[in-house]
């Protein structure tokens, strides 16, 4: 019995795409209809692999690179979400521009060759504010989201039939030659219909009006099993290898394999190891899938103030390709070759069945042939502890715990999922002063004016209205803005006890969330917040503070806010939020309570109701020039003109040593930032090991740090000076701290083993590639040891056995290139060292 070899997918076939009729246009229509094994295109069964990219998580200057990132990653087809809030920012009022530029995102990926799946919905969830369906529905006379009302679906059906009239107009169903084979409606609502009344009727007319629409492409609805004909029903879940279509004429779609998680204020990070998320992927083509997509390849950024509640302004997800547009490796490049190993498969696997085959207690292999004598098969051990041999076909095949290997001839594996020989990057944020326009670089930040405005605490202008009472933040605000002021005032009789004894009154607040400053005759007093983590925590929060109270009128201002909406659940849209108790204990009469007093609101901030980040609204107040701003003081705007940083690379805001706010460059919103931390208690890790069922609280980092410390800016904001950076703060922070960082690819790194699982013979050899960014070159190797090295990237060591000429081999083969590979032969190493050990090759590399 032999043992079989591996051999490197990019040696077995070159991969390219042949999936249209016109490569780089769809200039064929062609109705795109499906069995049970695959969707189908002009007659011929296909296997799409998918990236979610959201478009106004990103700009139109990145949109480019990110489709072509996902379609060197190995993908055919583009995903996303319509998002309604903000396409229809008040009922007819239509907004199709800059980021939510929809035609020109499909179109793109139209040019790219590639195909789109288009998620209408129109609800997303998507830890969106409010789910993407807009805030001022709710306020239509009854209406209930996602339910079976009548004011409701009359809005939803009107804002679809919009979107696919408009995908009409301009050709991009498959059907009339376009890139769209799949469209969506609805959004995993099986998990919610049994709270509405008449949820099943309103699931049911959703996807009657959807097919309606004659789009001439399928129609799929998430997570709902009883999707009625010709709707397809499809998975979302970190694994969908044993999910089933609700019919057997239908074809198997995972809509949402989640490669990380999104994350929120005052939680830890997230990741999902790439082995685990390659091998979820290689199961279900292994059980018969044929529609694979990532939520999310891209995550992006909720810019503004578009994050669902608490979300962080980050969305980047653990994704494939970071916040910042950049390949995070090695999960992109090991994704690659998963897809790579597939795509060699596709013909054998949409034109046959399987046949399973038991190879251990936890090992099974699926066999797909069919009668050109065409055969691939999957190898799964699924044990998440043991590894082992297993044979097939009168061959040893060498299986880690967990993983799956893929062989396209049924003879040579070309892909194993645990097995990673791909090239890790190390990113760094490299800081750089904010450099006032007109100035020289050299000056720094010393150089760098400020304009102030400190808003007023309180009332400021005219009230909104006085009220008995306390109101809910939302149903005033209307979401319009995170802020509302709730004041009021007291009158302390001069015979007080604490007045005497020098003690202090306690403020009691009870709040619904978010967040609250409490102001005692101006000053500030408490910032608190509700808290939440992915297993618990509640927005709702109530606390005690000391306050000093005069003799006489005090004043109490309270600002209310909000960090998003939120975006699922049964009847969300009827979450409240803000104040719902305010009292004074410690009185000679016993606890004052305030929350059936007049109160009066006023909606917003000051400043923000004149738009004073907008840079055509900056004389709508008095700024006052400084070269030292005033720091740790609440309710203040600040505003500096400055140069655009050097360099071609990814920006970052360095918000660590502000507070709480919002930031805006040129009148773009950034997001909000804030400085809240996660629990030193939130049981992060330092390893993680893939093996395992995995679940978003396993690998977690980032215990007792700044949720999120850098807040990206896409270049294409900038311009070459004169660039207007608007702060709000409304905490407290120290705006000649904040800095802007070049995300920068410092290093790249390669490890491979040398004749791995015993193979002594091969048609190939192990070797390590490596390629810096474009338009960069290997400027240095770091380090190099062929032997026994040990350590990780950035942290490599040599071993006992070491090849003295391991780094003049590298630099022979690497410097000065963009890419490079070093192969392990006879003729760069010393294979003789070391008999005994299993030797690897370690490398090292910067790029500049």
């Amino acid at each position: 019995m032999k043992r079989m070899k591996i051999l490197p997918v990019r040696l077995i076939v070159l991969f390219i795409f042949s999936s249209f009729s016109c490569f780089n246009s769809f200039c064929l229509a062609a109705n795109v209809t499906y069995d049970h094994r695959s969707l189908i295109i002009h007659g011929r069964r296909k296997l799409f692999l998918s990236a979610s990219i959201h478009y106004p998580r990103s700009v139109p200057a990145m949109w480019p690179e990110l489709i072509q990132a996902a379609k060197e990653g190995g993908l055919n087809t583009i995903e996303s979400y319509v998002f309604w809030s903000g396409h229809e920012l008040s009922p007819g009022k239509y907004s199709f521009e800059g980021r939510y530029d929809l035609v020109k995102f499909v179109k793109t990926v139209q040019q790219a060759g590639m195909y789109m799946i288009l998620r209408i919905g129109p609800f997303v969830a998507a830890e969106y504010n409010y789910g993407g369906v807009p805030v001022w529905l709710h306020y239509i006379p009854g209406s209930v989201f996602r339910s079976y009302s009548k004011p409701f679906m009359s809005y939803m059906q009107k804002f679809m039939t919009l979107i696919v009239d408009m995908m009409k107009k301009e050709k991009l169903f498959a059907s009339q030659g376009g890139p769209i084979i799949l469209a969506q409606v609805e959004n995993e609502y099986q998990w919610y219909e049994q709270f509405y009344k008449g949820g099943k009727e309103y699931a049911m007319w959703a996807a009657s009006m959807a097919v309606s629409q004659n789009t001439g492409v399928p129609w799929i609805m998430c997570q709902q099993y009883d999707a009625p004909d010709p709707v397809i029903d499809t998975c979302n879940s970190f694994y969908c290898d044993q999910f089933t279509p609700h019919s057997s004429k239908m074809p198997k779609i995972w809509t949402e394999n989640w490669p990380g998680w999104f994350k929120k204020f005052g939680a830890p990070d997230p990741h999902r190891p790439h082995q685990d998320v390659a091998f979820s992927v290689a199961r279900f083509i292994q059980k018969g899938g044929s529609v694979h997509n990532y939520y999310m390849y891209h995550g992006g950024t909720n810019f503004g103030r578009t994050s669902g509640d608490f979300v962080t302004t980050s969305y980047d997800y653990d994704a494939p390709i970071d916040e910042y547009g950049l390949p995070r490796n090695p999960k992109w490049g090991h994704l690659k070759e998963l897809h790579e190993a597939i795509m060699l498969c596709e013909g054998v696997l949409l034109n046959s069945d399987p046949i399973n085959l038991s190879l251990g207690p936890s090992q099974e292999a699926d066999v797909y042939a069919d009668s050109t004598g065409a055969c691939a098969a999957f190898l799964a051990n699924t044990d998440n502890a043991t590894d082992i041999m297993v044979v097939f076909r009168n061959v040893s095949y060498f299986l880690p715990a967990w993983s799956v290997s893929i062989l396209p001839d049924c003879k040579n594996v070309a892909f194993n999922t645990a097995k990673v020989s791909t090239q890790t990057s190390i990113i760094e944020m490299v800081p750089e002063y904010l450099q006032q326009s007109d100035s020289s670089a050299d000056e720094g930040s010393k150089a760098l004016q400020w304009d102030v405005f400190k808003a007023m605490t309180g009332i400021w202008g005219e009230a909104n209205f006085v009220k008995s009472g306390l109101v809910d933040h939302l149903n005033t605000t209307k979401d319009t803005t995170d802020y509302l002021w709730y004041t009021t005032s007291i009158i302390v009789n001069e015979d007080e006890e604490f007045l005497r004894t020098g003690s202090q009154p306690a403020l009691l607040i009870e709040s619904k969330g978010h967040t609250l400053h409490a102001f005692i005759n101006q000053e500030l007093v408490q910032a608190y917040s509700g808290n939440t983590t992915y297993s618990t925590g509640t927005l709702v929060f109530n606390f005690t503070v000391p306050i000093p109270l005069k003799a006489g009128k005090n004043k109490i201002d309270i600002l209310s806010m909000t960090v998003g909406m939120p975006s699922a659940g049964p009847f969300y849209e009827w979450t409240g939020t803000g104040l719902t108790g305010v009292k004074i204990k410690g009185f000679n009469n016993g606890t004052l309570d305030l929350s059936s007093y007049n109160w009066t609101y006023k909606i917003g901030v000051q400043g923000q109701d004149l738009s004073i980040y907008n840079p055509d609204n900056l004389t709508n107040v008095n700024w006052t020039p400084t070269s030292e701003p005033p720091r740790n003081q609440p309710l203040t705007w600040y505003k500096a003109v400055v140069n655009e940083p050097v360099g071609d690379e990814p920006i970052g805001l360095d918000m660590l040593h502000m507070g709480k706010g919002q930031a805006w460059l040129n009148g773009e919103p950034i997001g909000r930032y804030w400085d809240k931390r996660s629990s030193i208690d939130d049981h992060c890790i330092q390893e993680c090991d893939y093996r395992g069922t995995f679940n978003q609280q396993k690998c977690l980092t980032g215990c007792g740090e700044p949720t999120q410390r850098w807040y990206h800016i896409p270049r294409s904001w900038f311009k070459p000076s004169r660039n207007i950076l608007v702060i709000f703060e409304e905490k407290g922070g120290d705006p000649t701290r904040i800095r802007f960082s070049r995300r920068n690819i410092s290093s790249i790194c390669g490890l491979v083993t040398a004749n791995e699982d015993g193979n002594e013979s091969s048609n190939s050899n192990a070797a390590v590639h490596l390629k810096c960014p474009k338009n960069r070159s290997i400027s240095t190797v770091k380090f190099a040891s062929f032997g026994t090295p040990t350590g990780k990237c950035g942290s490599f060591s040599m071993g006992d056995c070491h090849d003295p000429n391991s780094t003049p081999v590298v630099e022979k083969a690497c410097l000065n290139k963009n890419k490079c590979a070093i192969e392990l032969t006879e003729a760069n190493f010393n294979e003789g060292l070391c008999p005994d050990a299993t030797k690897k090759l370690a490398v090292e590399v910067m790029c500049s």
